[in-house]
């Protein structure tokens, strides 16, 4: 695989591009290629935010609350594995979207996962785009990959949540 990347210089840059996560050159033949995926991926984790809910309590509570433990399991995984490949195909590996998304908005809106999931749906393209355009403004003519960029701009905001958590009382 590697000298097939060496040999040709447009393709190692494809390559490289993807491996660090970028969403330029992607035209609507990407967008509807992952589209279904996405979709479907969606509404499925969008619609376990209360069955999530009840596995946070713990396993015996929410099977006590009348959940099937392993079929929400299933299916929320299934869901997740949907949103996260299709994400992949499209951009590439941009995961600190994923790490720090999540719990800025669990701080924002407290630990309901029906809230949870919408605003992490809403704010993780707004975090990629400014991720993408300051990408983009920080070296002309040139840029930075939006996946190191996320990383720059996501992880003093990760650290920030990290720190201000209080330790555990023993």
């Amino acid at each position: 695989m590697s000298a097939i990347l060496v040999s040709s210089q447009q393709t190692f840059d494809v390559f490289r591009f993807w491996q660090t996560g970028s969403v330029s050159g992607r035209g609507w033949d990407v967008i509807t290629a992952v589209l279904p995926f996405l979709a479907v991926g969606a509404a499925i984790t969008l619609g376990a935010g209360r069955a999530l809910n009840g596995l946070s309590l713990g396993d015996d509570l929410a099977r006590g609350l009348g959940q099937r433990v392993a079929l929400t399991r299933g299916a929320t995984a299934l869901g997740v594995v949907l949103l996260c490949g299709a994400a992949t195909a499209a951009a590439g590996p941009i995961g600190f979207i994923g790490l720090v998304i999540p719990h800025m908005v669990r701080s924002l809106t407290g630990p309901d996962y029906r809230w949870i999931l919408p605003f992490s749906l809403v704010l993780a393209p707004i975090l990629l785009l400014v991720a993408d355009i300051a990408g983009r403004l920080a070296l002309p003519p040139g840029e930075i990959p939006v996946g190191v960029m996320t990383a720059v701009l996501g992880a003093p905001v990760f650290i920030w949540l990290v720190r201000r958590r209080k330790p555990a009382q023993l």
